[in-house]
């Protein structure tokens, strides 16, 4: 991620635009990448940069989820170093729902976010969770009323800024080695699992 070698960079706030935060991946480019085993593989190399470079990067990433958040868009929300969430937003993992076992980001995090139980309970049905519930299991960090998870975000971001960058860099990257060593076999075994699916 670029903005990790930005010195004038302190901390990341990443959202989407209109209504939605991120509706996951583009089923016309995956048809396009089944098409031979190299664009596969370039399609798996992908989806692991997606979830280590956000793991890796070295600025603390605020999510700001502004509706609703599905399959790589909710690797994306839920792979933030603190995720705010609106009232309406919506998390969901869809893999299962179109036969493709979970892979970029799910089997890593969610059972150290919200337990084993609920982890396979909502990645096994594919269903939506509101945010209210997605607070409650410990999957997002703080819900705010709609709209206002932008200036939240922004908040939240400007007071890690104004904080010692190095210590939050170095607390950061404790709680990802953590999340690494405890769900990094799991996660490359997923991405591969769900490759075979396509």
């Amino acid at each position: 991620i670029d903005v990790a070698r930005d010195p004038a960079v302190s901390v990341v706030v990443l959202t989407g635009q209109g209504k939605a935060f991120c509706a996951g991946g583009d089923f016309a480019m995956i048809e396009r990448n089944m098409a031979t085993p190299e664009a596969l593989y370039e399609m798996y190399e992908e989806a692991r940069s997606l979830v280590l470079n956000m793991i890796g990067c070295s600025k603390v990433i605020v999510c700001a989820i502004n509706g609703v958040a599905v399959g790589a868009g909710c690797a994306l929300a839920l792979l933030g170093d603190i995720t705010i969430a609106a009232e309406n937003a919506k998390f969901g993992d869809g893999h299962s729902k179109i036969g493709v076992a979970a892979g970029d980001h799910a089997v890593m995090c969610w059972p150290l976010l919200c337990g084993m139980a609920k982890a396979k309970y909502y990645l096994l049905t594919g269903e939506m969770i509101v945010a209210t519930e997605a607070e409650r299991i410990g999957l997002v960090s703080k819900v705010v009323p709609e709209g206002n998870a932008f200036t939240e975000g922004l908040n939240v971001a400007r007071r890690l800024a104004a904080g010692p960058q190095h210590a939050l860099r170095f607390t950061k990257r404790a709680l990802n080695s953590f999340l690494l060593q405890s769900g990094g076999a799991s996660f490359d075994l997923s991405c591969s699992l769900e490759m075979l699916n396509f």
